[in-house]
């Protein structure tokens, strides 16, 4: 495994993070194909085998029980909290990102994963809602106060990760380290202003679906198996670009088959090419992070780069939250 701190903080990690929106109690209401409790235990002791320190998981994700799960999994695999560094998020709740919600919400995070402090706190989205100086000024204070170590964002406009960051920077406060965005082979739309605002301001980018979902680990578009089934946001989220973006996974299919490794490989190799610090994997598999911890050492060449590229069409923005009427 190779590590890499991120941004301009001291935190550093591996070049894979496990996302952790995989492991918590199914529901129909959130997905049905997440991990019960001993197989998350499992699944996070074989990561942590690996070399794999860094977790990620949001308030949100399996109604709280994700980060329930990772940190009963990380005790009882007898991991020291300092040895790893956890992810969380708040956004996808009541108050969205006010200083009440986030104050709150971080309390009910940190109790939770039975830890007294997060290494890096993100906004899940942003907040139409909350002035920028209130949330900005609240993360701050979560710093101060020592109960959050580093700062990150997930998917916006880029404009409004400039304003963010620009906020911060005038008053003194936090800025954020991270970006979570939505990156892959098939969806590349950052690219054009969210990913220049983020190098500018020396931030790390830990993307999530860097596999798409699973759809670039596989030939063909669908697979047999219980997420491609079940889960109706990962087919509002490709479905609707099948036709042009099947193309891009033959490649990633063919390229793999050429230098004799998994197509996990290839699409994450792809992202270390872009410059991205962790790819967020979400596994529920042993081989999943097997694959994964390979493609570290997998080096593309700007053919192989250029030939996977090359289909790709622009798409409908999928991530950041659209500005409200009338707002």
């Amino acid at each position: 495994m190779k590590y890499v701190k991120l941004g301009k903080t001291e935190l550093e990690v591996s070049r894979i993070c496990a996302g952790c929106m995989s492991y918590g109690k199914a529901s129909e209401d959130f997905h049905l194909w997440t991990l019960p409790q001993e197989e998350t235990t499992k699944m996070v002791r074989h990561a942590f085998d690996l070399g794999v320190n860094f977790f990620d998981t949001a308030n949100c994700y399996a109604h709280g029980t994700s980060e329930e799960f990772l940190g009963k999994a990380l005790r009882d695999s007898g991991i020291a909290r300092d040895k790893v560094v956890i992810a969380s998020k708040v956004y996808f709740n009541d108050g969205k990102l006010s200083k009440a919600a986030i104050e709150r919400e971080l309390d009910g995070t940190l109790s939770r994963l039975g830890t007294d402090y997060l290494d890096l706190y993100q906004i899940h989205r942003f907040d139409y809602s909350t002035p920028i100086e209130e949330t900005m000024s609240t993360l701050d204070a979560l710093v101060k106060a020592g109960k959050v170590r580093a700062l990150g964002a997930s998917a916006m406009y880029g404009y409004q990760f400039h304003n963010m960051q620009l906020c911060a920077e005038r008053n003194g406060l936090t800025m954020f380290s991270t970006l979570q965005n939505h990156y892959n082979l098939l969806y590349r739309e950052d690219e054009r202003d969210l990913i220049p605002v983020a190098e500018q301001y020396g931030v790390s980018r830990i993307p999530y679906s860097p596999l798409a979902g699973g759809h670039l680990t596989h030939a063909g578009w669908d697979s047999g198996s219980k997420r491609n089934t079940t889960d109706k946001i990962l087919h509002r989220k490709y479905d609707r670009s099948k036709e042009s973006d099947i193309a891009i996974v033959e490649r990633v299919f063919e390229t793999a088959r050429r230098r004799g490794v998994s197509m996990c490989e290839i699409a994450l190799a792809w992202h270390f090419a872009k410059g991205v610090a962790a790819p967020i994997v979400g596994a529920t598999n042993a081989r999943h992070f097997d694959d994964a911890v390979k493609s570290v050492d997998l080096e593309l060449t700007a053919e192989e780069i250029a030939y996977l590229e090359e289909p790709y069409r622009a798409h409908e923005i999928s991530g950041a939250v659209p500005r409200p009427p009338n707002s």
